[in-house]
């Protein structure tokens, strides 16, 4: 065989195995379907964990998973026990109820979202509003592989109200970036927030302290009749939770997509 000839038969091995490849990688990227099988496998997961611990669970539960979140948002949620309690203007009890048991459940939570995500999740935030019987889970992977999301109507609106809503609670965040994750997810993260006297409150062990004012003042001042007059869709719920350590925030809003 001369040598044109077997260059001319490895040129058609090198094309058949790179096509080869990029089919396999084709065949491996998850379907719609896979993604609803993960996010009805979460949600069966979450609702029997909730139910187990609190006695009821939750009666509905929706998943959305856009790496590196996954959002685990729970309606109907609140026993017998805990509606006494709310009634009973001993929110203050009830919360502290909900902290002991997500502190058994919360990397229960999380090793079952890794599993079936495959997203490395490092933690997993939470908040609830008694009032309206509902709550959010956010599982979050390395926010640094993220990749850059498509921007959304509104998203400076969103952006500016944030902003200042945080300098009039704490100070203008250092960085704000935000995923509009589907039509009814968006989630807001801010970074570099904290000031000194908030550093040394958490310092001293004050940290859920501090997380109740944040929570009462942010929720309070953050103008979300204008966010909801930019963007594609009114607010239906909003959610804030903390990570100290790293001095970030995750703020998650619940939408009604307009018709």
């Amino acid at each position: 065989m001369d040598k044109s000839m077997k260059s001319t038969q490895g040129l058609f091995k090198s094309i058949h195995s790179l096509y080869t490849v990029e089919r396999m990688e084709e065949m491996t990227l998850p379907s719609s379907n896979e993604m609803k099988t993960k996010q009805s496998e979460i949600s069966s997961y979450v609702g029997k964990v909730l139910r187990d611990h609190f006695g009821k669970g939750p009666g509905s539960v929706y998943v959305s998973i856009a790496e590196p979140f996954v959002t685990i948002y729970v309606k109907d949620f609140l026993s017998a026990t805990e509606r006494v309690l709310y009634s009973g203007n001993h929110e203050k009890t009830l919360k502290k109820t909900r902290e002991f048991v997500m502190d058994e459940i919360s990397d229960q939570i999380m090793t079952f979202i890794k599993k079936t995500t495959e997203i490395d999740i490092e933690k997993l935030y939470y908040d609830w509003s008694f009032k309206n019987q509902s709550g959010v889970f956010l599982g979050v992977g390395p926010i640094s592989q993220t990749k850059q999301l498509e921007p959304y109507k509104g998203q400076d609106t969103v952006h500016d109200e944030v902003i200042i809503m945080s300098e009039r609670v704490e100070k203008k965040p250092e960085k704000i970036t935000s995923a509009r994750i589907n039509s009814r997810t968006l989630i807001v993260v801010r970074d570099g927030i904290l000031v000194e006297i908030e550093k040394q409150l958490i310092d001293d062990g004050h940290q859920e302290i501090l997380r109740k004012a944040k929570g009462k003042l942010e929720k309070r001042l953050l103008n979300v009749e204008n966010i909801s007059s930019h963007i594609e869709g009114e607010i239906d719920e909003y959610f804030i939770d903390w990570d100290f350590d790293r001095d970030r925030s995750f703020t998650i809003f619940i939408l009604n997509p307009n018709e």
